[in-house]
């Protein structure tokens, strides 16, 4: 039997929000394996793991900006919201998105190592960490090269909360393809897809949602005939869901993501065709101590 640790516990009360007896019977249930306990907790009812991605409590920024064919989403964490809405945070930021636009870096690691104004971005990152007294790490980012009549669409949340990239094909670019983008990232911030479509879904995934929907359904005492319609119902509700081209969109709930841009696209003389997105939210997943508020502001005055 795995030992389940209090540090587990801790975290899969995060991602999933369950009590903590709940979560500690489920983690010895799975002896000891998360995915397995999120998976028991679900059944349950107790959690639901693919809304929750843990406790957004880490600050900073989540950024875009596009020049040309390029587009970049960064996300740059530091200690307070206080010094993330300061204008010499802002800065850094902005020109770090404008260099990961012009680099080939494609993990941070390597893009710490690029060269910045006679600097290297690491040397940089010391640099504004000495000047506003805070820790600050460069978390992720994404570099997107439109293809060839594709277009890069941005959107940024709340001041940096959250942030979308996506690229959207046109097979006649026209000048409603830029405007087409931006709804999309638009609407991804909102409605938090998974995937673009059911070709995207993991056999993983799909399995598991039918475990669970299948679990659920046989404990309302249903016969199997009963049972199996009950799990396609639950199948397509987690498609509608989870997959971008099956939402409501967001302005017109009466039609899908899919109907929007087949639509939008005969309007334009094209079709559209989503082939990527990215969506940040800042903090994902990382907890952030639980300071006392005023002696962080005392510590600012003194």
């Amino acid at each position: 039997m795995a030992e389940v640790t209090a540090a587990m516990v801790k975290e899969l009360r995060e991602q999933t929000g369950a009590g903590m007896m709940d979560v500690k019977r489920a983690l010895t249930e799975a002896n000891g394996n998360m995915e397995e306990a999120t998976k028991i907790l679900r059944k349950k009812g107790l959690a639901a793991a693919t809304k929750k991605a843990g406790r957004i409590t880490s600050e900073g920024s989540v950024h875009a900006t596009t020049s040309g064919n390029v587009g970049v989403l960064v996300e740059v964490n530091c200690e307070t919201d206080f010094v993330a809405r300061t204008d010499q945070f802002r800065q850094f930021v902005d020109e770090l998105a404008k260099l990961i636009a012009r680099s080939k870096a494609t993990t941070v690691e390597a893009l710490l190592n690029e060269p910045w104004n006679g600097e290297t971005v690491a040397q940089k990152t010391h640099d504004i960490i000495a000047k506003i007294g805070e820790n600050v790490t460069i978390r992720r980012f994404v570099r997107y090269e439109a293809a060839a009549g594709a277009a890069i669409g941005t959107y940024i949340h709340a001041g940096g909360k959250i942030g979308v990239i996506v690229e959207l094909v046109a097979n006649n670019k026209s000048d409603r393809t830029n405007e087409v983008a931006r709804d999309m990232a638009m609407h991804i911030a909102a409605a938090e897809p998974r995937f673009i479509s059911r070709d995207d879904v993991t056999q993983k995934d799909v399995d598991t949602e039918r475990e669970i929907a299948r679990d659920q359904a046989l404990k309302s005492g249903k016969p199997e005939n009963i049972v199996e319609q009950m799990v396609a119902g639950k199948l397509k509700k987690f498609y509608g869901e989870a997959c971008l081209l099956e939402q409501p969109y967001i302005r017109n709930d009466k039609q899908s993501v899919s109907d929007y841009l087949e639509d939008t696209g005969k309007g334009a003389g094209c079709a559209y065709v989503i082939t990527r997105f990215t969506r940040y939210k800042l903090g994902e997943g990382i907890e952030k101590k639980a300071d006392d508020f005023a002696a962080e502001v005392m510590s600012y005055i003194k």
